[in-house]
C-alpha cells in the first residue's frame, strides 16, 4: 500500500509541474498554415516563452504568439506573428511595398520569397498607416500575402499575447533558438 500511494504522490506532483511550467514558464505551439513561411512552415514546433515577459517587454522583430482578436473570428487557436511596432510607433505600408516604423523602411530578411527568389511585396488592406496606442502591439506574419495580422484587425493588446517564441524544436534539422532581428536604425517614437 506504501508504494501506491507514492507512486500516486508522485504522479500528482508530476502533473503539478507540467500544468504549472505550461502556464506560466513555457508551453508548446504548433505552427498552423502558412503566415510565417520561410521562418516557419505548417508543422513546426516551438516553445513559447511565457515568463520573460515580466521584466523584459516585447521588442521589435521578436516572434510572438497570441490569441487573435474575438472581434475578428471565431477560431480559438492562437496566431504566431512578428512584432513589427511598438507603443507609439507609427507603422507604414508604402506604396512601394516596404514597411516603415517611424518613417525609416526596415530591413526584413525573413520576409516570404516566391519561386524565383523575389520578396513579394507588402499590401495593405485600406489603411496604410497606423499609430500603435499605449499597450498594444503591431505584429505582422512573414508571408505577408497569407497573413491576417494587424495590417487586418489593427493594433493588439499586450494582454493578448501568450509569449514570445523562444526556441524551434521540430523537426530537428531545424532546432534552435529563435533569432530577432535588430532595427537599430528606427528611431523613437
Amino acid at each position: 500500500m506504501g508504494c501506491a500511494l507514492e507512486v500516486v504522490e508522485t504522479l500528482l506532483l508530476t502533473l503539478v509541474i507540467f500544468f504549472g511550467i505550461q502556464t506560466f514558464v513555457a508551453q508548446p505551439f504548433r505552427v498552423e498554415g502558412s503566415s510565417m513561411e520561410d521562418t516557419f512552415a505548417d508543422g513546426d514546433y516551438v516553445l513559447v516563452d511565457r515568463l520573460s515577459a515580466l521584466w523584459s517587454p516585447y521588442d521589435r522583430g521578436q516572434v510572438v504568439v497570441l490569441r487573435p482578436p474575438a472581434s475578428w473570428t471565431a477560431r480559438d487557436e492562437p496566431f504566431i506573428k512578428r512584432v513589427i511596432g511598438l507603443a507609439g510607433d507609427t507603422v507604414e505600408v508604402r506604396p512601394d511595398g516596404r514597411v516603415a516604423v517611424n518613417g525609416v523602411a526596415i530591413d526584413e530578411p525573413y520576409l516570404f520569397r516566391d519561386d524565383n527568389g523575389v520578396v513579394e511585396p507588402t499590401e495593405a488592406s485600406g489603411q496604410t498607416r497606423w499609430v500603435v496606442p499605449s499597450g498594444e502591439l503591431f505584429v505582422m506574419g512573414d508571408h505577408r500575402q497569407e497573413s491576417a495580422d494587424s495590417r487586418v484587425f489593427g493594433p493588439i493588446p499586450i494582454s493578448t499575447v501568450i509569449g514570445r517564441g523562444a526556441l524551434r524544436y521540430w523537426p530537428l534539422s531545424d532546432f534552435g533558438i529563435i533569432e530577432t532581428p535588430s532595427y537599430e536604425t528606427v528611431p523613437a517614437p
